[in-house]
Order: structure tokens, then C-alpha cells, then sequence
């Protein structure tokens, strides 16, 4: 569904991803994990369109999208969610969630994927009408979930969803992606919290330096004696 091949990229003359490559199957869960500065930020900006490569392909069911805008790879169905709970506070929750609607694919269905959003976390039908700011950490983290949805993606790319939260809060935003995997969505789990992204992604690439140096079903990265050692603390 989903492939990166070869990928560099630079700010201005200074190299930031080193010959990436990665792939995603239809309505799998690939962790992309990695320490901060790794370089999964700038892949996930790159991927969506906002930092051109200096090299290598990005294929979405088949075409190239490297060069396209980022409205324009949005439109082709692949939306991100983004680290820290970007979310418009004065705004109320109902409106926040049809902000993710704005492409026009998207906003003839928006009532329908509205529904959707409700079912899947019915505290945010309980909120709608309130600003957006007055929700709780983990609810914050469910409306930018459900916001990236009402675009009705093929491809959801959620960026550090556990940024800040505390464990209790934690434990509900991973029952959360849980839930989009039950769904059949594809998603990219960029991540530090490596046991948490790999309980509930079917493999994972793990970033060190702006390159990949590791990938393999989460199982057995789960069990790797390395992984271990440098992102579980064990």
C-alpha cells in the first residue's frame, strides 16, 4: 500500500535522513520507533509533503507522491496526527473534528465519518459543545485521533501520541490506536515509547541517526536483546 524508497533528505546543506526505506501493507500498524532526534519527525513531514527529499521515491498505492503538495497527498487519503495535541482550544470539540474534513472528498461524507468518530469514542459526543481546551489530556488526544479520521484516510500516520502524558493517560490513548487497529486502518506509529508503539504494531523500523538500522515483526523486536537494552531499559 505504502512504500519509501531510498529516501534522503537535507536542511539546506546539512543531511538530516540517510537512504530510508520502509514499507506499509494494507491495514497494518508499523511502528517507526526511535530516540528524539532520530529523524521520524522529519520523515513523517516529508511523507505528508511539507520537506521536499533530496532523493529517493514515496509510493502510495502505486504513484509516486514525493512532489505533490501536501493538500494534494491529504486528498489521495494519507492524514497525520500530530505530536502534542494540536488542537484549536477556543474552537468546540464538534468543530475541531470537522476542520479534518476540509478536503472536498472528505466533506460530502463528514455527517456520515462524524458518526463514525462518536461510535469509536463517545466521550467526544458527550464534549462536542464544549471548547476543545477544557477537555482532558488523554480526550485532547482521542479529538486529534478522530479529527485525522474525518478525512477518511487510507493512511493515518499518528506522530507521538504518548508526548507529555502521564501513564494512566497513556494507557487510554494506546486503547485508542488499539480500537483504529480493530478498525482495519493502516497506520504509522511514530514513537519513543517502544514497548507501548510494539504491543499493538504488527513490525516496526527503528530509526537511530536519520537511517534505519532495524526492522522485524514487533515480537521479536520485542525480544531482541539490543532493543532491549538501548529502548526498554532492560
Amino acid at each position: 500500500m505504502f512504500e519509501v524508497k531510498d529516501l534522503y533528505v537535507a536542511y539546506g546543506i546539512t543531511p538530516v535522513l540517510y537512504g530510508v526505506s520502509l514499507k506499509v501493507d494494507n491495514r497494518e500498524t508499523v511502528a517507526l520507533l526511535g530516540s528524539n532526534g532520530a529523524g521520524k519527525s522529519t520523515l513523517i513531514n516529508t511523507i505528508l509533503g511539507m520537506i521536499k527529499p533530496t532523493r529517493g521515491e514515496i509510493l502510495f498505492e502505486g504513484k509516486k507522491i514525493e512532489k505533490l503538495p501536501p493538500h494534494e497527498i491529504v486528498k489521495r487519503g494519507i492524514a497525520q496526527v500530530p505530536e502534542a495535541r494540536r488542537i484549536f482550544p477556543y474552537m468546540s470539540v464538534e468543530d475541531n473534528l470537522l476542520v479534518g474534513s476540509y478536503n472536498t472528498s472528505a466533506w460530502k461524507f463528514r455527517k456520515k465519518t462524524l458518526v463514525r468518530v462518536y461510535n469509536m469514542f463517545p466521550i467526544l459526543l458527550e464534549r462536542k459543545t464544549q471548547s476543545a481546551g477544557t477537555l482532558s489530556g488523554g480526550e485532547q488526544q482521542m479529538l486529534v485521533i478522530g479529527r485525522g479520521l474525518m478525512s477518511n484516510p487510507k493512511l493515518l500516520m499518528v506522530d507521538e501520541p504518548s508526548l507529555g502524558l502521564a501513564p494512566k493517560v497513556l494507557e487510554i490513548v494506546y486503547e485508542t490506536l488499539a480500537k483504529l487497529k480493530d478498525e482495519k486502518i493502516t497506520i504509522i506509529l511514530s514513537e519513543q515509547n517502544a514497548r507501548q508503539a510494539l504491543m499493538i504494531a504488527n513490525r516496526g523500523y527503528i530509526m537511530e541517526n536519520g537511517k534505519i538500522v532495524l526492522s522485524d515483526r514487533s515480537d521479536v523486536l520485542l525480544n531482541s536483546d539490543a532493543v532491549k537494552k538501548a529502548y526498554l531499559g532492560i
